[in-house]
């Protein structure tokens, strides 16, 4: 499969090169994988948990499909144990699951539950955070040393999160691969005060701009609602492979804020929103 690089996406950010998925890094954070893109696959994740995903292209009900996640994931990574466990670390690392760590996002995206699920993808897909409290610019550097051990404080009390959030992301694809089969992208929006966690690329016309955005982010379906976010919205035209995850699609009420989309980052065309 190739790939056509647009001037400085040449180089991923920091040099990364190693993932498990089907895509390089250098591919992912591109401009045009945005432009065309294609199925990512967490390698092994859907023929380790092939039962559950049976299950699910057999369900027609969306909100019953939701329901046989949450139970498939509870009773796989054993987290409805955790009252049964005699210290208080066993249970805390049971009762520690997924949705303690997307509440923790929703809360605040610079969060110890944040930068484990950048840590995610990271990991999955060789994109590190090019932001965390603060610009993150040097593998090398006190910022990205802070990030891992607000990533590694987070990890160290959970059951293996990253398998967990490895499922979340494939059922997020299958869900709206099924919901929406024709659609190759979804414009969201992100309010923004400034541009202070994202990287300018290249400046393309006044108001249009390409950003590196960072590793995770949050956007909303709603324009208006991104204005309660900052002083400009950022109008995004998004892939359907990079939306690891959106609210809706559980249909719990652990999860507030039904419009909120959490979309994995690289270089994006950016139109800028202003008053």
């Amino acid at each position: 499969m190739a790939f056509r690089l647009h001037g400085e996406e040449r180089m991923p950010p920091f040099g990364h090169s190693l993932n498990l998925c089907n895509h390089p890094p250098w591919a992912l954070a591109s401009r045009h994988f945005n432009d065309e893109p294609r199925a990512i696959e967490i390698q092994g994740v859907r023929r380790a948990h092939r039962h559950l995903f049976r299950r699910l292209a057999a369900e027609d009900d969306a909100g019953r499909r939701a329901q046989v996640f949450q139970e498939y994931v509870d009773v796989a990574f054993q987290l409805h144990h955790w009252w049964s466990e005699t210290s208080s670390l066993g249970r805390r690392s049971l009762k520690n699951s997924y949705l303690r760590f997307l509440r923790g996002w929703m809360v605040d995206s610079n969060s110890v539950e944040g930068a484990v699920l950048k840590g995610w993808v990271e990991s999955r897909l060789g994109l590190p955070p090019t932001f965390h409290r603060e610009a993150i610019r040097d593998l090398a550097g006190e910022a990205y040393f802070r990030y891992t051990v607000d990533r590694m404080r987070g990890q160290a009390h959970t059951n293996a999160i990253h398998a967990q959030l490895d499922v979340l992301f494939e059922f997020v694809q299958s869900e709206l691969v099924r919901r929406e089969p024709l659609t190759t992208h979804q414009t969201l929006y992100r309010g923004v005060f400034d541009l202070s966690e994202h990287e300018i690329l290249e400046e393309l016309a006044p108001g249009r701009l390409v950003l590196r955005l960072n590793s995770l982010n949050s956007f909303t379906r709603d324009f208006e609602r991104a204005w309660e976010f900052g002083t400009r919205v950022l109008e995004v035209n998004v892939p359907i492979p990079k939306v690891f995850f959106r609210a809706d699609l559980l249909a719990t009420p652990i999860l507030t804020g039904e419009e909120e989309v959490l979309v994995i980052g690289g270089a994006y065309e950016v139109a800028v929103r202003t008053f």
